[in-house]
């Protein structure tokens, strides 16, 4: 296959596609296939978690629920600065950010197109509760600010136009936002793109939950969604197996490289298992998508006995 050939296939198959090649040439991590299908088969059927109204906009129009999937799954990274941020009691790093952002939108209206061109680190912090000082703020402004230019001079500054312009596939959703700096989601190995596209790839399926494109299509074309919560979780049932150095370095809380030969292997192991998770489930009684897989690991990963162990950390605008 030429490199033309790969770039203009959907960006969900490159994602799919680049991390089993990863993982075929992988040097710390590998996945212990043996393990996938009763593993896969110990996977609870889908059952989407209920709204919860203290992190999502439930109520008002369609433009104003597009705005907020949007804006939060733009910034819906900072997993590497949880442990310095501000935590909301009983919240996780993502849910402190996320009710920050709900909150907002309640009380004064959706952050607009046009607003957000010239949105500032302050303007942030004060809407999630943080130090305007803090990195993070100044990431999240600027993936803000390229949103809001994207939805304003393509879009009519509609983010309802946004998601129309996918014209219901979900694959073209995700390739629409890829397009963006705000979602931007690549790395590189041994000298080839690997995208992953976390951020591109939730946004689409949140649009399907939330109800904003009932006729979305083809959502189980969707790989899972790369971050560091499914690849620790998977270490930590057996499907993943890391070299010594690696295991070493996370259990001590030292920092991962964005981008580093380790980093993408753990998030590509990750994608491909979950792949092989779905095809295991594909001919059973109850099928389960990438997707489905993912959200069932990522809550998994939200217990104690996940929560207790040190998982891989790093800085970046990824995830």
């Amino acid at each position: 296959m030429t490199l033309s050939t790969f770039e203009s296939k959907p960006v969900s198959e490159r994602v799919r596609e680049a991390a089993a090649w990863v993982v075929e040439r992988a040097r710390s991590v590998a996945i212990d296939e043996a393990r996938i299908p009763a593993y896969a088969a110990s996977l609870p059927a889908a059952a989407p978690a209920p709204p919860d109204p203290g992190v999502e906009l439930l109520e008002g129009d369609r433009e104003a629920r597009a705005a907020f999937v949007l804006c939060l799954d733009a910034i819906n990274f900072g997993s590497g600065w949880w442990p310095t941020i501000r935590k909301r009691p009983g919240r996780s790093g993502y849910f402190t950010v996320a009710a920050g952002v709900t909150e907002r939108f309640r009380e004064e209206g959706p952050w607009t197109a046009a607003g957000l061109v010239a949105i500032e680190p302050a303007a942030i912090a004060a809407a999630l509760g943080q130090d305007p000082g803090h990195p993070l703020m100044a990431d999240f402004a600027a993936t803000l600010r390229d949103l809001g230019a994207h939805v304003e001079a393509e879009h009519g500054g509609s983010f309802a136009a946004v998601i129309d312009a996918a014209a219901g596939s979900a694959p073209a959703l995700v390739d629409l936002l890829a397009g963006w700096d705000a979602f931007a989601d690549t790395s590189t190995y041994d000298g080839r793109e690997v995208p992953f596209f976390k951020r591109a790839q939730i946004a689409a399926a949140d649009v399907g939950r939330a109800g904003l494109a009932p006729e979305l299509r083809d959502l189980d074309r969707l790989t899972a969604f790369a971050d560091n919560l499914v690849p620790h979780v998977l270490c930590l049932d057996g499907l993943l197996r890391l070299d010594l150095a690696l295991t070493a370095r996370i259990e001590a809380g030292r920092l991962l490289e964005h981008g580093s030969p380790e980093e993408v292997e753990l998030r590509a192991a990750a994608v491909q298992a979950v792949e092989l998770l779905a095809a295991a489930r594909a001919a059973g009684p109850a099928p389960l998508t990438p997707a489905e897989i993912d959200a069932a690991l990522w809550n998994r990963g939200r217990g104690h006995r996940y929560k207790s162990v040190p998982r891989p950390r790093c800085r970046n605008t990824a995830y």
